[in-house]
């Protein structure tokens, strides 16, 4: 383990740099092999299985962080139960123009308005193919490109390039930054998307044997109505899970300082609350069976153990590390193997669900 001094040094010197600049980083730092690790020793009990996968611990690098596959490996080496690469879109993009991340440090927020800027499928696969092993749980968030004519035969090439290789998919339908692709969560819009994607994995599934893991991410500003729509969808489509919640649009709660009043989703701590209301919701919607990824604010072991006990199965987070370093990542494990004592339970899905109803009837 690298020690604290030096984790601390390197991000304030992380912090000297604008945030884009400070993320590049980061990604060259990982590539380079100059990271801390290896990653704590992890609670057996922590161990999570779903689909035919089993997770060494329930807490993943959402996406967003490693577009272009540049460092699953290393992101893994660090801790993480599981990493997820993209979002990807089929051809290249830039995204927008920069600036487009800001920190707001009094509120441990990030905004960002990247705009799905990634290397296209062509770019992430020869990364993919390179990795020495195929170890670990790597997922691929597959996206669309903004000027796609058809946004749908978009989410559908993204599955057929990289379903030998991936480990689940994510079906992204909830960036804010992409005109015009929340509306795709609208119910009409959603079921011809799942369609087309679910078809096209089974497709997959007859050629390669193994069923591919697909979940749909959802904004966390969707209407009761509107997540009574896309679980109903998600269900009658036998799509494989969920994952709540992408950045949101509202502003609730910030402090006024920084550059609050930017363009573009809003993540971290002030996501916390309306994200874990939506992740209630869906759980109380979907039932028991259902898996649920919980993402929105998570910067402690105890805000880990209410997206659990709020009804998740498996965690992700990206904008706490941003603040806290990834000295988080043994932090949270070591304090959900805590609470497992605490409580006397032998395993989280016996947490799982125990704070729904109070979640669920929050307003947001």
């Amino acid at each position: 383990m690298t020690p604290a001094w030096i984790e601390n040094l390197a991000l304030k010197g992380l912090w000297c740099l604008d945030a884009e600049t400070a993320h590049r980083a980061t990604v060259l730092a990982l590539k380079s092999g100059l990271v801390p690790g290896p990653g704590p020793e992890v609670d057996p009990r922590l161990a999570v299985k779903l689909w035919d996968l089993t997770f060494p611990n329930p807490l993943g690098m959402a996406a967003g962080f490693d577009k272009n596959g540049e460092v699953p490996d290393a992101l893994l080496k660090l801790g993480f139960g599981f990493t997820e690469a993209g979002s990807v879109t089929p051809r290249p993009q830039p995204g927008n123009p920069r600036p487009r991340v800001f920190r707001l440090p009094d509120d441990r927020g990030v905004i960002n308005r990247f705009g799905f800027n990634n290397e296209g499928h062509a770019a992430l696969r020869k990364r993919l193919d390179a990795r020495p092993r195929l170890t670990g749980i790597v997922g691929i968030n597959v996206g669309a490109n903004k000027d796609a004519e058809d946004r749908t035969a978009d989410y559908v090439s993204g599955i057929y390039e990289f379903a030998d290789i991936a480990s689940y998919f994510t079906v992204n339908v909830s960036s804010p930054n992409t005109p015009g692709l929340r509306d795709l969560q609208a119910r009409s819009a959603l079921a011809e998307l799942l369609t087309g994607v679910i078809s096209a994995r089974d497709e997959c599934t007859q050629k390669l044997g193994r069923r591919v893991p697909v979940l749909l991410k959802i904004a966390p500003d969707v209407s009761d109505e509107g997540l009574q729509d896309i679980v109903e969808e998600v269900l009658a489509k036998n799509v494989d899970g969920l994952i709540v919640s992408n950045t949101t649009i509202g502003r609730e709660g910030l402090s006024g300082t920084g550059p609050a009043d930017e363009a573009g989703g809003l993540s971290g701590r002030p996501l916390f609350r309306k994200s874990t209301i939506v992740l209630a919701r869906a759980r109380k919607l979907a039932g028991p069976d259902l898996p649920i990824i919980g993402v929105g604010g998570i910067d402690s072991a105890e805000t880990a153990w209410e997206k659990i006990t709020a009804g998740a199965d498996l965690l992700q987070l990206y904008s706490a590390l941003v603040f806290r370093g990834p000295a988080l990542i043994g932090e949270i494990l070591t304090g959900l193997a805590a609470k497992l004592n605490a409580d006397g339970l032998t395993s989280l899905r016996e947490a799982r669900d125990t704070n729904v109803e109070a979640w669920a009837s929050e307003t947001a």
